[in-house]
């Protein structure tokens, strides 16, 4: 039984470390979290991307990943687009943050059993991962990763006990936050790769 849709958001990236093209980079992110989510169970893993990053969709892609063409690279058109696939609920992750530790896609997921929405806040600023009930609610603004946070999310809640924080993580989105990899978590062989 499916669970959620969990769709990884192909959003720009505009850093990379010095010596690293910043494509490359962008691409190990991306192949990081997908590599997390896929194996999970009882979801359907997906990606979002808008046309000119459909390529690397593929390229990173499981045979089990669905790829969502998307017009746009925003975390409402994503869910979106798990609503058009069938799905009850859906979760949005951002994909730059290769070294996510997999429970906190449960923990995005297990409140939407009482609870509409749930937002996971970035450690480094922004929003880190965006989980609802399907359909998307109406009054659910199309939050911005980078400077959203739950409080954005809440706001226009006819019901602001209906939009909860989830526990967050950080992003990598500049040098300060390389500090933050956690080296003992397994996985995020991509990344770690460039890195070393």
């Amino acid at each position: 039984m499916t669970v959620a849709a969990v769709v990884t958001l192909l959003a720009p990236v505009t850093w990379s470390p010095p010596g690293v093209d910043l494509e490359t980079w962008r691409a190990a992110l991306a192949e990081d979290v997908v590599d997390l989510l896929a194996p999970l169970p009882q979801i359907q893993p997906a990606i979002a991307a808008v046309a000119a990053d459909l390529p690397l969709a593929t390229k990173i892609a499981w045979p089990s990943t669905r790829i969502y063409p998307v017009a746009s690279p925003t975390i409402g058109a994503a869910l979106r687009a798990a609503e058009a696939d069938g799905h009850d609920r859906a979760v949005v992750v951002l994909a730059d943050a290769p070294d996510l530790p997999a429970m906190l896609i449960g923990k995005l997921i297990r409140p939407l059993s009482s609870k509409t929405v749930a937002v996971a806040p970035s450690h480094t600023g922004g929003i880190l991962a965006v989980a609802t009930r399907l359909p998307v609610p109406e009054w659910l603004p199309d939050l911005d990763a980078d400077s959203g946070d739950v409080a954005s999310a809440r706001r226009p809640s006819p019901d602001p006990s209906q939009v909860v924080s989830a526990p967050g993580w950080h992003r990598l989105r500049g040098p300060d936050d390389l500090r933050r990899l956690d080296l003992g978590l397994d996985g995020w062989d991509a990344t770690r790769s460039l890195l070393t």
